[in-house]
């Protein structure tokens, strides 16, 4: 088994073989961990939220889902969670954008630029960010309108998933930096974000 720490804020990528099982955790709890994959010999298929959600009809991912392309194509299964089902398929990765819109001035770590970062560290240029699947994220919709708050539930200290490739694919974890306060909208614990850690099993 390969162990990665993918550092507070920052963004790792790994080869993930047809078959093989990834393992994410959040050892100390509530950190939000958007996730990516690619097909290993295609970097323009990605796993897409919305072609996911469409046979399944659910906006939160569960036990037996297949996650799928943007083709449509079965990419990965979700076999295990550890993490009471509170992940999401809605909200877009962070980026410059939006920390700027939320009044940041300068620079600031982004789950898009991080994607783009890791992938660059194994070799691959991309330009924009696709979407992603942010596991030990509670995100609640109530008469049309969503919300994101670190109030209970939450994923606890060691939350995980599992997930088993139907391909040869490229996977890469954003430890999501978004670290503003606002009422209803806070993605990770009120410390701050935190490590997360990936095992390939």
């Amino acid at each position: 088994m390969e162990t990665l720490v993918v550092p507070a804020g920052e963004g790792r990528a790994f080869i993930i073989e047809n078959g093989r099982r990834i393992r994410i955790s959040t050892p100390k709890g509530q950190q939000s961990a958007d996730f990516f994959a690619c097909n290993g010999g295609d970097t323009t298929e990605w796993l897409s939220p919305p072609h996911t959600w469409m046979p399944t009809r659910s906006l939160h991912p569960r036990v037996g889902d297949t996650f799928l392309s943007g083709r449509r194509q079965p990419m990965l299964e979700f076999v295990e969670d550890g993490a009471d089902g509170l992940h999401d398929f809605i909200i877009a990765p962070c980026d410059a954008i939006r920390y700027k819109q939320f009044g940041v001035e300068g620079h600031h770590r982004s789950c898009a630029e991080n994607l783009v970062l890791a992938m660059r560290d194994i070799g691959h240029e991309i330009t924009q960010a696709p979407l992603a699947v942010n596991f030990f994220t509670n995100t609640v919709v109530e008469d049309g309108f969503m919300f994101n708050t670190p109030s209970d539930p939450v994923v606890q200290p060691g939350g995980y998933v599992v997930l088993e490739a139907c391909m040869d694919l490229i996977g890469a974890v954003s430890s999501c930096p978004y670290d503003l306060e606002g009422p209803g909208w806070a993605i990770n614990a009120p410390g701050g974000p935190t490590e997360i850690v990936v095992e390939l099993m």
